[in-house]
């Protein structure tokens, strides 16, 4: 098993933090740096992501978590949040990057500027949002994976209340909606889950080969 398989088997959604232990600052840069290295459709990277230390704001995100401790005993709450009604000025905003990034004039990109403003318009509203919320997912495992290689304990959760986060940490002015949430830090050598063996389906189920 190489190394970074055998991270990810350390890892578990951790059910309870070590509230004293806190990750560093260097480490945290580096799980910044691999969530804004993750892929996204077309590299659009529809969603913010917000970090969250301050006690007292996790203090009252816990209750529309189901009062979940890992809300509040983990070093950070990472909350991942889809951009609203995504459209041109997003995507005019992508297109000038990539000229300033690659030296490209802006005209050269006005074919993929228009092709994908006439996919993104073609999406209804509903679907653009559910579009915008899956890309937060691709985010999320990055995360996790490198979490898992810095041995840094994680946990995903959609076990939260979208709408209550979205007034609490005053998202809707922001034209954000929280789609899936993770605590990370450090196990607390309590939390027994982290001594259960890992169950996954055998490579015979889960694969097909065509």
């Amino acid at each position: 098993m190489s190394n970074y398989n055998k991270n990810l088997n350390w890892r578990y959604a951790t059910k309870k933090f070590d509230a004293t232990k806190k990750v560093s600052e260097d480490d945290l840069n580096i799980l910044k740096e691999a969530i804004q290295l993750s892929a996204s459709s077309y590299g659009l990277q529809p969603y913010k992501v917000l970090i969250i230390s301050d006690p007292e704001v996790r203090e009252k995100l816990k209750p529309a978590a189901w009062n979940q401790t890992q809300i509040t005993d983990a070093s950070h709450l990472i909350v991942f949040a889809n951009i609203n009604d995504f459209g041109e000025n997003h995507i005019n905003e992508y297109i000038k990057n990539v000229s300033d990034t690659r030296g490209l004039q802006p005209e050269n990109l006005q074919a993929y500027a228009d092709m994908m403003k006439n996919s993104v318009n073609s999406l209804s509203e509903d679907a653009k949002n559910a579009w915008t919320a899956k890309q937060t997912y691709i985010a999320l495992g990055n995360l996790l994976s490198a979490a898992a290689d810095l041995k840094i304990d994680t946990c995903p959760m959609e076990g939260f209340e979208p709408d209550k986060f979205t007034e609490i940490l005053e998202l809707k002015e922001l034209n954000l909606t929280p789609t899936v949430i993770a605590p990370i830090g450090y196990r607390s050598e309590e939390d027994e889950t982290q001594h259960y063996k890992k169950v996954r389906k055998p490579e015979e189920e889960l694969f097909i080969a065509l």
